[in-house]
């Protein structure tokens, strides 16, 4: 019997078919770089972590990582992440920051001096703010007003920096820097970001000790332990 192409039902089954075949291509090419997207999202990450450093990325700045990563509290599909980086023989802190901007999601990292008060590094990203505005958060001039300073008030409470349109004043007595100018939203947006993420998200962590077992690894399930050449 001669196949009728012109039928309906014919067309409908060869276009289950081509959707079928589509569909089993792009799983099995999702499958073939699922590894090679997972390890960019690594580096990309290892990256903005030596940013926040004020590392020369280099060559090869997975090697620049390892060298300098001590411990990690970095729990899986979840925030907040805690690193632990030794530069130039001082242990600095490096933590995980999420947020949002004016038209998405803002996040960085954060590095803090082994007194957990010092700022000393930063990086910023964000999903889509508006370039040449929002956008400038990512650059050296509005990162590098945060270095230095303190996250702490004269009696040891956390209170965060806050990023105020210059001329202000924080109200708090909390150290200041300036906001990128057309940008107030998401100015406002990394501010409450750090105020977020220092003063609620990781206060435990930032008011513990340090030396307490927990932060080197120990007696934590959630680590995930660095291991040494030749393990």
């Amino acid at each position: 019997m001669k196949l009728n192409t012109n039928s309906n039902v014919y067309t409908i089954v060869y276009a289950t078919i081509v959707v079928i075949i589509v569909a089993v291509l792009l799983a099995l090419v999702s499958q073939v770089l699922s590894p090679r997207q997972a390890a960019n999202v690594k580096l990309d990450q290892q990256k903005q972590m030596l940013v926040a450093l004020n590392q020369e990325l280099g060559a090869d700045p997975a090697a620049l990582y390892e060298s300098l990563v001590r411990d990690t509290i970095d729990r899986e599909n979840a925030k907040p992440g805690i690193f632990r980086f030794e530069v130039d023989g001082q242990t600095k802190y490096v933590l995980r920051l999420h947020g949002a901007g004016l038209w998405g999601g803002i996040g960085g990292y954060i590095a803090l001096d082994e007194d957990k008060n010092t700022i000393f590094g930063i990086n910023f990203n964000h999903e889509s703010e508006t370039p040449g505005l929002g956008a400038l958060i990512v650059e050296e001039p509005f990162r590098s007003q945060f270095i230095g300073k303190h996250i702490r008030n004269a009696e040891g409470d956390i209170v965060s920096v806050v990023v105020l349109k210059k001329g202000n004043q924080a109200e708090n007595g909390e150290e200041q820097v300036d906001a990128v100018s057309g940008a107030t939203i998401t100015s406002t947006g990394v501010s409450d970001m750090l105020k977020e993420n220092l003063c609620t998200e990781y206060a435990d962590f930032l008011n513990v000790e340090n030396g307490d077992a927990s932060l080197n690894g120990e007696n934590d399930e959630n680590v995930e332990p660095i291991k040494e050449e030749g393990e």
